[in-house]
């Protein structure tokens, strides 16, 4: 499977972004968003990541993509908080950059080389995929699947209305959908690719769970680099309540087939809500709505698959 992976550079995306490297994929490049992070600092910590787990020679550019409603200072500082951990404390950062390479022509050569078929995994706001495809409309032919982190359906949002004014915050969004709802609504009226999205209805389930930090600091410690990396990342994020691991969740899809983790998707006419008027950024059910494939559960209760499957892998 030929993967893009388009993301924004909080801690989960950096996980999900490891995880790719042990799944059985073949990941063309990576575009970094400058959305909930801070975009130099985010790239440098890309850079440390890969260096780390051996995988410098994957592209990776910074989109220029910008949206309407921005993320708030204290969740785009993960960024600068996981450059730090212990076990990338000792790489200073590619001397080479800045300026750096430019995520959207990265993008748009990634998708015009590719064969058809080219599944484009996206943590972030669907923002760059948006303004390539406006651009370049014969590049969706080489997309055989959107799989997204994004929206909540039948579930509230998680916009804090302590960092954000009302309006535009409302209890119907979420983050990936609100920072650039434009971008989603033209996704979902321009394009008709499948669409596999991961909602919170979905990740509210994937807790950093303390046994599952309780398995990577097991592994760590019987020497495991990769668990150390993930146990040190997650340390700095799993005592906050609403962190879920959305990201690692979602990239989870890409080998469900084989390891049994989610239930099948359901398929829904969905419709983003852009107009500032109250519930901007919320994706609801509509007849003459797009048809979305989306995944609400887990296979087992408690995800026992999901987590020892992200254990399992990180476990070398």
């Amino acid at each position: 499977m030929d993967v893009i992976f388009v993301q924004d550079a909080a801690i989960d995306e950096y996980m999900a972004q490891a995880l790719l490297a042990t799944m059985p994929v073949n990941l063309l490049g990576v575009v970094i968003v400058n959305a909930d992070c801070i975009d130099s600092v985010a790239m440098q910590t890309a850079w440390k990541m890969e260096t780390f787990i051996g995988t410098t020679g994957t592209p990776l550019g910074l989109s220029r993509a910008r949206g309407w409603n921005p993320f708030p200072w204290p969740y785009r500082g993960d960024c600068v908080k996981m450059g730090g951990i212990g076990v990338l404390s000792w790489l200073g950062g590619n001397p080479s950059w800045p300026p750096f390479p430019d995520g959207d022509a990265l993008f748009e050569r990634l998708l015009s080389d590719a064969a058809p078929g080219v599944t484009v995994l996206i943590t972030s706001p669907l923002t760059p995929l948006a303004d390539l495809l406006r651009r370049r409309p014969d590049l969706e032919k080489k997309i055989g699947q959107i799989v997204w982190m994004g929206g909540a359906i039948r579930v509230g949002g998680n916009i804090d209305p302590t960092t954000v004014p009302s309006p535009p915050a409302n209890g119907c969004a979420e983050w990936n959908a609100f920072w650039d709802p434009a971008a989603t609504d033209w996704i979902f009226r321009h394009t008709t690719c499948p669409i596999v999205e991961f909602p919170l209805d979905m990740t509210n389930q994937a807790a950093v769970a303390p046994s599952f930090m309780a398995q990577l600091q097991t592994q760590a410690t019987a020497g495991s680099r990769w668990s150390q990396l993930a146990y040190e990342s997650y340390g700095i994020v799993a005592s906050e309540a609403f962190y879920d691991m959305w990201d690692v969740a979602t990239t989870c899809w890409l080998v469900n087939a084989q390891e049994n983790i989610f239930t099948p998707p359901t398929t829904l006419k969905l419709q983003m809500h852009v107009e500032l008027d109250g519930p901007q950024g919320c994706i609801k059910e509509a007849e003459d709505g797009r048809d979305v494939q989306v995944v609400f559960s887990f296979a087992q209760p408690g995800g026992t698959n999901f987590y020892n499957y992200v254990a399992g892998q990180f476990d070398r």
